[in-house]
């Protein structure tokens, strides 16, 4: 059961494991070796008892009839829940330490919050259900966005993008929409190079050449060669504030007054905003439109925990332009969307739409029952702890790290590091996987691209400084190796389910299908299943 797959793709256990008395079961305690679901079952067998049909399909649905059975393990469920349950214990989550993901916040996701968010109400709403069925959904979203609104300063907000990108088109295309009705054809968006790395993809997609405002060496937006490129042609500009090397742009009124002068936009990429969520409303700098990742600021789950929302505020100017729909609150009091055959309730300036529906309903009401838990006094202070966190750990580490923007003023939700200083032949990555031998998750590595061998942190508001010192000295320990020259970095992780990856080519030539045993029959096509 525990050798490799005719695909040959298995790495090893670590060393440390296979060091000690090899067992029979080729599991070390509870660091279990598990097999695939395929190595596990087979395709002659099933976990359950089914009847057989008792009368042929109904007319018109013979066609869907596969023309083999599909090869699928065949598992009990125990051994089904077995399974899951082990391959769980060998991945790494929010619940069981700190996700130093620099730019990610990836923060706690308070239990209210799934409380909320699982109520039938909530849970079990759909999309095409009668309006009047689900006013409180609708008052949800208003009031979030009622909320978001507020924070931000801004004039309104479209709700219904999906994620940081999506709200970034979301805000291009609200912006090509004021250009088209003043009737300017504009095709440039400057990006600094201090900007998340998605703001000029977004750009190019969105129909816009880019060009790049180099950063300072304080690690901000150089203003004079902003100004140097603005002309007729700018539609706008795309800025991270506070930006990625982990520093407030405080620039970012003269930025917005400039850009504004020469009749451009100004887009924020408020993937940052929990380093300054109650504390500085962006719509007092001049920014026109900006995301905000509810599952970076307002704790929704993350990545593969959850989908993301990204909803988009808007400044007057943009506001027209939103797209639909969007949740209004009739004479009467009850709520009701403008969609585009009731349009005329609304500016009559829409877009179009970024969604077939709504946007993530979960998302929202987890992000509601989050700011109503803290309050504008509870926000407010989620910035402050954040901040002071991030400082924590820079001023903790520059003495064994160089922190290219240490000198720079206090760094905001982020502390950055370089490898500069580390001994020949040791870089970040070996940084980064000494760190899962300590037990943590590597921070964001190479990233921002301005900074040699960038390792960014984000330890967030919700860890403790007992868990800070934590990985404080595990960061410390593992910088120090590798200034020292120590080798076994080279092969870091030594404890880890899995050995070092060829990164590379785990990126680029995943195997992802089961290939089978020898002899037995592999995946079947979709022509033997009856797909096309």
């Amino acid at each position: 059961m525990n050798a490799p797959n005719a695909s040959g793709w298995r790495p090893s256990l670590g060393d440390a494991a296979q060091a000690k008395n090899a067992t029979s079961s080729g599991d070390y305690a509870l660091m279990l070796e598990e097999a695939l679901s395929f190595e596990l079952g087979s395709a002659d067998k099933c976990g359950v008892d089914l009847e057989a049909p008792g009368r042929a399909p109904a007319a018109g649905l013979a066609k869907f009839m596969r023309k083999a059975a599909p090869v699928l393990p065949g598992l009990t469920e125990p051994e089904t829940v077995r399974h899951y349950t082990r391959l769980s214990r060998q991945n790494y989550g929010i619940d069981l330490g700190p996700f130093p993901l620099g730019s990610c916040t990836m923060k706690h996701n308070p239990r209210l919050n799934e409380k909320m968010a699982r109520l039938p109400g909530f849970a079990d709403v759909h999309p095409l259900q009668p309006q009047a069925t689900v006013q409180g959904a609708l008052e949800v979203i208003e009031q979030l966005a009622h909320w978001l609104i507020t924070l931000t300063g801004m004039a309104s907000v479209a709700m219904s993008p999906k994620a940081g990108a999506h709200g970034e088109l979301c805000g291009l295309l609200c912006i090509r929409a004021a250009l088209d009705a003043r009737g300017e054809k504009r095709d440039v968006v400057l990006v600094p190079e201090s900007a998340h790395g998605t703001n000029p993809a977004t750009a190019a997609f969105a129909g816009f050449k880019v060009e790049s405002i180099p950063a300072t060496p304080a690690g901000r937006v150089d203003l004079a060669a902003l100004k140097s490129k603005l002309g007729p042609n700018v539609a706008g500009v795309m800025i991270t504030n506070p930006n990625t090397c982990g520093l407030f742009e405080p620039d970012m009124r003269a930025i917005a007054d400039a850009v504004h002068a020469v009749g451009g936009y100004v887009y924020c990429d408020g993937a940052n905003f929990n380093a300054i969520v109650g504390k500085v409303r962006p719509g007092d700098l001049g920014i026109d439109a900006m995301h905000i990742n509810l599952h970076k600021t307002f704790s929704t789950p993350h990545g593969g925990g959850g989908p993301g929302a990204g909803p988009v505020v808007l400044s007057e100017a943009l506001a027209p332009f939103a797209p639909l729909p969007f949740v209004t609150r009739g004479d009467d009091g009850s709520m009701h969307l403008v969609e585009e055959e009731n349009a005329s309730e609304g500016h009559g300036q829409a877009f179009g739409r970024m969604v077939a529906f709504h946007g993530q309903m979960g998302m929202f009401t987890r992000a509601l029952t989050y700011i109503l838990s803290h309050g504008a006094d509870g926000l407010r202070q989620v910035a402050e702890d954040a901040v002071l966190n991030a400082n924590y750990v820079l001023r903790a580490c520059a003495d064994v790290l160089p922190a290219p923007f240490a000198d720079s003023g206090p760094c905001m939700h982020e502390a950055l590091f370089s490898d500069s200083g580390l001994a020949p032949g040791f870089s970040t990555l070996d940084i980064a996987k000494g760190l899962i031998d300590e037990g943590f998750h590597p921070m964001t590595v190479y990233f921002p691209l301005v900074v040699k061998g960038a390792m960014l942190v984000e330890p967030t508001e919700t860890e403790s400084k007992a868990g800070l010192d934590r990985f404080i000295t595990s960061l410390r320990s593992v910088a120090q190796r590798a200034k020292d020259g120590d080798d076994s970095l080279h092969a870091a992780p030594h404890y880890a389910p899995r050995r070092r990856l060829d990164e590379t080519l785990a990126a680029r030539k995943p195997v992802l299908v089961w290939q089978g045993e020898p002899g037995m029959a592999g995946t079947p096509s979709l022509s033997e299943i009856g797909g096309s």
